[in-house]
């Protein structure tokens, strides 16, 4: 039994080696989302997760003693927690809503500067009726403005803040009303509201589309984890994957479903327009200059 367990635990270093190997060559591009929502998924870890991870050990440590296989310890925890993760929508709706609360405090911006108003008390004018997807954001731009923090830089701190290319459109046309101080501002507005909602219109569609298709992967991988597991347990089909031989064959198929199962999570994830103003663009932009 010591040698089994030998052999599992050192096919599956290899294979996470290579997997690590080969993650690190692939080139990374800087990362210029909002700061401390990075990690392996994308975002943080949430304790839902760490949950789940544990219970996942559980389960696998069982498993392991039913049955001899030493893979079910890792398999197990990260099944429970990362299959969810890569089959779930949440990521999407989430830009969705964001874009869509974007469209509406654009138009009531441009709907009280037709009132007279300047720039500056207009911004402080909507913060009360800012969509709760950027609520936090609009608050923390008018604290600024009525800190008395120049109007163009507290704007460009809160493109960073939102953080999609559609605020920084936004943030550029404020930006050259609050230093020119011409009329038309009302009317551009508008423009990009019109044109954020039918962007949301679109990629609404295109995500009720995405939604079926996760629906059946996740049908399909629930169906091959219980057949698997059941097999395991009451039947000898997959008796030979207990083997050292077994166990390392059953790791490259783990392997291989996680890496189809994030292909898929990443050719159904809606393209990143690149950013163009902010304190974090400059900043990385004056690195890459230098």
């Amino acid at each position: 039994m010591s040698t089994t367990v030998m052999m599992a635990a050192c096919g599956a270093l290899i294979v996470a080696g290579v997997l690590g190997l080969i993650a690190g060559l692939r080139p990374t591009p800087v990362d210029l989302g909002r700061p401390g929502r990075a990690s392996i998924l994308g975002r943080r870890w949430s304790r839902r997760t760490w949950t789940l991870i544990a219970v996942g050990a559980v389960i696998g440590m069982v498993i392991a003693t039913l049955t001899g296989w030493v893979i079910a310890v890792v398999a197990a925890p990260a099944a429970l927690a990362g299959v969810p993760a890569l089959l779930s929508s949440g990521e999407s709706a989430e830009q969705i809503a964001r874009l869509e609360a974007m469209e509406e405090w654009a138009r009531s911006l441009a709907n009280v500067l037709t009132v007279g108003m300047g720039l500056e008390q207009a911004l402080v004018a909507t913060h009360r009726v800012a969509p709760p997807a950027i609520a936090t954001e609009v608050t923390r731009l008018t604290a600024r403005v009525r800190a008395g923090r120049y109007t163009a830089d507290a704007i460009r701190e809160w493109a960073d803040e939102v953080n999609d290319a559609t605020g920084d459109l936004i943030a550029a046309n404020l930006v050259l009303a609050a230093k020119r101080r011409g009329d038309g501002l009302t009317a551009v507005l508008r423009a990009l509201a019109d044109s954020v909602a039918e962007d949301v219109r679109i990629r609404r569609q295109i995500e009720a589309q995405r939604r079926s298709v996760l629906a059946t992967a996740r049908f399909t991988t629930g169906v091959v984890l219980v057949s698997a597991v059941g097999l395991g347990l009451f039947s000898d089909f997959m008796k030979p994957y207990g083997t050292p031989l077994g166990q390392v064959l059953l790791t490259l198929i783990f392997t291989g479903v996680a890496g189809a199962l994030a292909w898929l999570r990443r050719m159904a994830r809606p393209p990143q327009l690149p950013r163009f103003i902010g304190p974090r663009v400059a900043a990385h932009a004056e690195e890459v200059r230098t």
